[in-house]
């Protein structure tokens, strides 16, 4: 059986993210889509929350499991017994970036580790959760950025914010 990681802050999960998993979905025969609890970072939603959407927006794919993880990749990826894990590229600036973090995973693996690159579909390709937040804070139109259940979370937010 091929298995493949997606790894990612997914904070929140977008139709960029989405489509992304599908299509990795389709690929391998299952997929972990495992949310990084990344403590250099301050998200808007915690890990439960955000490992609690993935569920919700991934549940009528079957072979799609959502999980966490914190520290190396590498190292979860081989408690796992996974040699794969999916990237989504939006642009040339992400490429740069996702190719020094491919290459030192592959360092670190000791040369069992592959990142696969999946250029995000172009309606999505101006998405990040990023910009989602910010139209969020501003009350602007989420519609064709995140699914009804995000939207109705990112604004209960920042209404409590």
């Amino acid at each position: 059986m091929k298995a493949a990681v997606y790894p990612g802050s997914f904070d929140p999960v977008t139709y960029g993210h989405i489509d992304i998993i599908k299509r990795s979905a389709e690929i391998f025969d299952e997929l972990i889509v495992s949310v990084l609890d990344n403590k250099n970072k301050t998200p808007l939603f915690s890990v439960d929350e955000r490992v609690k959407m993935l569920c919700e927006v991934t549940k009528d794919m079957p072979n799609v499991k959502v999980d966490s993880f914190s520290g190396l990749l590498t190292d979860y990826c081989r408690d796992l017994g996974i040699h794969v894990a999916i990237r989504g590229l939006r642009a040339i600036t992400d490429f740069e970036y996702e190719l020094q973090i491919a290459q030192t995973n592959k360092i670190l693996s000791h040369g069992e580790f592959d990142t696969v690159f999946l250029t995000t579909s172009l309606q999505y390709s101006y998405l990040s959760s990023s910009a989602v937040k910010e139209i969020a804070m501003f009350g602007g139109d989420l519609s064709g950025s995140v699914p009804d259940l995000v939207r109705d979370r990112l604004l209960e937010k920042y209404r409590n914010h």
